[in-house]
């Protein structure tokens, strides 16, 4: 079978199953695969701010949910996975960048560095800290008042506020959930990704900081063939397929 193929079988097969067979298990080596192939997701400015919390616990899953407010996708599932935002990490992802940088350029001084070498230490070693750094909030509205001063003149990026970091962020964080979505259909698993849930406490089930955001709540097992809701349907492509020619 050709890839092509297999990725539009595994399209194909994804549905968000609402219920699970109790009588089938899931590999957590296999999920553990699906969500590090989530990693591989495109995502703004290689920045990673992600996590992914994979939860095997009976315990944690009836726990979590409790919190998904007791819907069939999560009361019968098998495993989930928390796709957590870390936004508050933004130091950290953005030294690892420059570190990486630094041992694939070879640590060049700045005179034997090529421009692409220069762009790519400055964009982590000074635009990430001025895009990611605040203070209060009123950094971000400054920075948002400077790209609007210089958008009257030319393009330039006005994504600068803290809440429109966390929309970059969350949509990073959304297309690796859809990635590991994918992966698991392809291997035969099943998915649903739950916005009904109390994301305060999924935070104090799984321990996480309160600087950090859930972004999506994958429910895992292998459906039951009343866990899928009836045909796919889609709005006709004609209403939302837009062509400039």
């Amino acid at each position: 079978m050709e890839k092509h193929e297999r990725f539009i079988d595994a399209l194909n097969y994804r549905r968000s199953v609402r219920v699970y067979d109790d009588a089938k298990k899931l590999d957590n080596d296999i999920v553990k695969k699906c969500i590090q192939q989530a990693t591989l997701a495109p995502n703004s400015s290689n920045m990673q701010l992600w996590e992914f919390h994979h939860i095997t616990s009976t315990d944690l899953v009836k726990k979590l949910a409790v919190a998904c407010l007791g819907q069939p996708a999560a009361t019968t599932a098998k495993q989930m996975v928390v796709v957590v935002v870390r936004k508050d990490l933004w130091k950290q992802r953005t030294k690892s960048n420059l570190n990486n940088l630094q041992q694939l350029f070879g640590n060049k001084p700045k005179e034997k560095q090529s421009s692409r070498e220069k762009f790519a230490l400055n964009y982590y070693g000074k635009l990430m800290p001025f895009v990611y750094g605040e203070f209060l909030g009123l950094f971000g509205y400054l920075k948002f008042l400077i790209s609007w001063v210089t958008g009257i003149f030319r393009p330039t990026y006005r994504q600068l506020r803290n809440s429109d970091l966390r929309i970059v962020a969350h949509k990073s964080a959304a297309l690796a959930a859809q990635t590991f979505m994918l992966s698991m259909a392809a291997e035969g698993y099943d998915t649903c990704p739950m916005e009904g849930s109390d994301t305060l406490r999924i935070k104090k089930i799984l321990k996480l900081p309160l600087s950090s955001e859930i972004n999506m709540v994958i429910s895992c097992g292998i459906r039951k063939p009343e866990g899928v809701y009836g045909e796919r349907f889609r709005i006709p492509f004609e209403e939302v397929y837009k062509h400039w020619s």
